[in-house]
């Protein structure tokens, strides 16, 4: 018999306080836990109360015991679990939202827009244009360029034309009509701001190490050029090209971002550095590494373990500077073909991605894997 938040289970041995709790529709918040995988205690998220004794226990590997009296919701138990995820906010060295985003007065998705031109992807630039001043017209005309101030390419050469990508854009959808019931906008009409979406959890990097700024740039071509002037789709698509892309692939698809916004967390001002902004692209499979973005949940690490076709990520180093990476005698080049996809889908933040995924047309961000 166990007892969970003062109701009665009867129970078989085997089980989880996790996978008891999830049975009886009671809410356990975890990162490092899969059901397809070995229990492993990491995040330490999911803490709960053995009243019996008053330890403190993880729910995702601590078996069920005969007369255990858990406690999974109280104060202490909910104080306990921010204080795990304060933790490992802390030494998260990203953002979920590029900064020419957060500072666009309209709130545009400006890294999709690039993603978008980047592939060529008119249509979906269009749709996504349209999607976003239907109620209020583009307000690019009149804005004094936030975005670009804002950019971090500025600190590099010169910030991305954003501006006039996004007016170009608006000129497509004048000239085609392709969005219902924008036929009459103008540059000039209806010049409220639109509406934000509610506000959610942003996390940000802290203060930029020496060298940091220019890890962003390994996902632009050394051959890139930039073209201020936007007149046409190729002018766009080869500018849109030189955008760092230093917001973070899995915004909308971040466990711990949800669990930030569930316990009404704000990120700390004062970051651990513990792993530089140090980004890994695998030229051979498109998997793009961000060791600063990982939590050390050992997900990825334990879904490979028993594989011996292809070298894996692993944890190098010991103690608190233990890092997730490619084995210390394997490049980063030769690691995962076969399994890029999967670990990319089971990393609970943005630390796994692929390089130039593609972009789907609906929803807000593009996903992590392709």
């Amino acid at each position: 018999m166990l007892r969970i938040n003062n109701k009665d289970f009867e129970v078989t041995d085997g089980l989880t306080i996790l996978n008891v709790a999830n049975g009886a529709g009671i809410i356990i918040p975890s990162l490092c836990h899969n059901e397809r995988l070995s229990h492993y205690t990491s995040c330490m998220v999911c803490l709960v109360k053995d009243n019996r004794n008053g330890n403190f226990l993880p729910a995702c590997s601590a078996f069920v015991q005969d007369g255990m009296d858990i406690d999974c919701s109280s104060e202490e138990v909910i104080n306990l679990r921010r204080k795990a995820i304060e933790l490992l906010l802390s030494e998260h060295r990203a953002e979920c939202e590029a900064p020419c985003r957060v500072v666009c007065p309209g709130g545009y998705n400006i890294p999709l827009m690039n993603r978008l031109l980047s592939v060529k992807d008119f249509e979906g630039a269009i749709k996504l244009s349209s999607s976003q001043i239907q109620s209020s017209g583009l307000i690019c005309t009149d804005c004094k360029g936030y975005c670009e101030n804002a950019c971090r390419r500025k600190k590099v050469d010169e910030p991305v034309s954003i501006r006039n990508m996004q007016m170009f854009i608006f000129q497509q959808i004048k000239q085609e009509n392709v969005a219902l019931n924008l036929h009459n906008i103008s540059l000039h009409e209806n010049k409220t701001k639109p509406e934000k979406s509610s506000k959610r959890f942003t996390s940000h990097i802290g203060r930029l190490e020496e060298g940091e700024l220019k890890e962003w740039l390994k996902e632009c071509s050394d051959e890139i050029k930039r073209v201020r002037e936007i007149s046409d789709s190729e002018s766009a698509a080869m500018e849109s090209e030189s955008c760092m892309h230093c917001d973070c692939r899995a915004a909308d698809n971040c466990k711990l971002r949800d669990i930030a916004e569930d316990f009404s967390m704000k990120d700390p001002r004062v970051k651990l550095v513990n792993s530089p902004i140090k980004k890994k692209i695998n030229v051979n499979t498109g998997l793009i590494f961000e060791n600063a973005k990982c939590i050390k949940c050992g997900l990825c690490v334990r879904l490979c373990e028993d594989s011996k076709d292809e070298p894996a990520l692993c944890f190098i180093n010991r103690g608190f500077v233990s890092v997730i990476s490619e084995p210390l005698t394997e490049d980063f080049n030769n690691i995962l073909k076969l399994k890029t996809k999967e670990v990319i889908e089971i990393c609970p933040t943005g630390a796994l991605s692929m390089f130039k995924p593609p972009v789907p047309l609906k929803g807000d961000f593009p996903l992590k894997g392709d």
